[in-house]
C-alpha cells in the first residue's frame, strides 16, 4: 500500500515538476514570510506606537512621534556615531582585505592558498565573545599591546594618540579606536572573502592584453582589475557595514560609555521599557541599509553580480 502510493506520488513529480518545486519551496518561503518578514513588519508597525508620558503605558494609536524622538540631540548622535562607526570599518576593511586577497587569488598555489584560507576562517571558528573579550584584554592599560608600546619605546606615540579629542581614552579598551579596532578585526573576514572571490574571476588575458596594450601595472589595477573586483568590495561591504551597524556586544565591551544604536535598541526595549522607540532605532539600520544598496545599484556596482 505504502509502495503504491510511494510510485504515484513519485509519477506525480516526475509529470508535474512545478508541483514538486512548490513542494520543495513552501515550508522555507512560509517560514521567511512569517517569521522574518512576519517580525520586521511588526517591529515597524512597534515603531509608529508611542509611550504615554503620563502612565508609562503603551499608546497604540499611529503617529510619528516616536520618529520624532530620533532627531533630537542625544538620539541623533547615537546614529550618527554608529553610522561613521560603520563606514570606517567598511573602508579600513576594505583597505586591508584588497592586499591579502590580491596575492591569494594571483600568486597563492597549493599549499599557500589552503593556508590562506585556514588563516582567514580559522578566528570564526572561535566564540564571538571569547574573542571580544580577548581583545578587552590586550587593549588594556595594562595589557600586552601596551607592554609592546613601552618596549619598543613608542609609549609617547600611544598616549598622544589615546589624547586625541572624541576618539581618544585613559586607554584603548575604553576609547573610540579600540572599539574601531575589535570591529575591524572581527568583520575583516567578511571582507576578505568575496574580495578574494571578485579576483579569482579576473580572466588572466584580460591583463595580458592590458600589459600588451602598453599599460603600467598601475593603470591595469586601476582600469581592468578594481573595476572587476568591484562586485567582491559591495558583497563585503554589505557584511561589514550592516554587521557593524546592529552590533552592541562590542560597544558594550571595548570602548567608551557612549551608546550605539544596537544598545539603544537593547536599552529602550529591556530597562527602560520604551518598545515603540526601541523599534524605532531597529529601523534605522534597515533604512540605512537599503539607501545604501539603492545607491550602489545606481551606480551600477551590482550589475557585474
Amino acid at each position: 500500500m505504502a509502495t503504491a502510493a510511494g510510485d504515484r506520488l513519485s509519477d506525480l513529480f516526475w509529470r508535474q515538476p512545478r508541483v514538486l518545486l512548490a513542494v520543495l519551496l513552501v515550508p522555507p518561503l512560509l517560514w521567511l514570510g512569517v517569521v522574518y518578514i512576519g517580525s520586521l513588519a511588526a517591529l515597524l508597525l512597534q515603531s509608529f506606537f508611542s509611550i504615554d508620558e503620563f502612565s508609562g503605558l503603551i499608546d497604540y494609536e499611529l503617529t510619528l512621534k516616536t520618529y520624532r524622538e530620533l532627531f533630537r540631540p542625544a538620539n541623533f548622535d547615537i546614529i550618527l556615531r554608529t553610522t561613521l562607526m560603520a563606514a570606517a570599518v567598511t573602508v579600513a576593511s576594505a583597505v586591508i582585505a584588497f592586499p591579502i586577497a590580491y596575492y591569494a587569488a594571483r600568486y597563492a598555489k597549493g599549499r599557500m592558498k589552503a593556508f590562506f584560507y585556514l588563516a582567514v576562517m580559522l578566528p570564526l571558528w572561535s566564540s564571538y565573545l571569547v574573542k571580544v573579550y580577548a581583545w578587552k584584554l590586550i587593549l588594556a592599560k595594562e595589557g600586552i599591546l601596551t607592554w609592546a608600546v613601552d618596549g619598543i619605546g613608542a609609549s609617547a606615540i600611544l598616549n598622544a594618540v589615546l589624547s586625541i579629542p572624541v576618539i581618544g581614552g585613559n586607554s584603548l579598551s575604553v576609547s573610540y579606536i579600540g572599539t574601531f579596532l575589535v570591529f575591524l578585526y572581527v568583520w575583516l573576514p567578511f571582507m576578505i572573502l568575496p574580495v578574494q572571490a571578485a579576483l579569482e574571476r579576473v580572466p588572466q588575458n584580460l591583463i595580458e592584453a592590458s600589459d600588451d596594450l602598453g599599460a603600467r601595472r598601475g593603470q591595469t589595477m586601476r582600469y581592468v582589475i578594481l573595476p572587476m573586483a568591484l562586485p567582491g568590495f559591495i558583497a563585503g561591504s554589505i557584511f561589514t557595514f550592516s554587521l557593524t551597524l546592529g552590533d552592541y556586544i562590542i560597544p558594550q565591551i571595548v570602548g567608551s560609555s557612549r551608546n550605539f544604536i544596537g544598545q539603544a535598541v537593547y536599552a529602550h526595549q529591556g530597562t527602560a521599557g520604551n518598545i515603540p522607540l526601541a523599534a524605532a532605532f531597529a529601523v534605522v539600520p534597515i533604512v540605512i541599509m537599503g539607501f545604501y544598496l539603492w545607491m550602489a545599484k545606481r551606480q551600477g556596482a551590482f550589475d557585474a553580480l
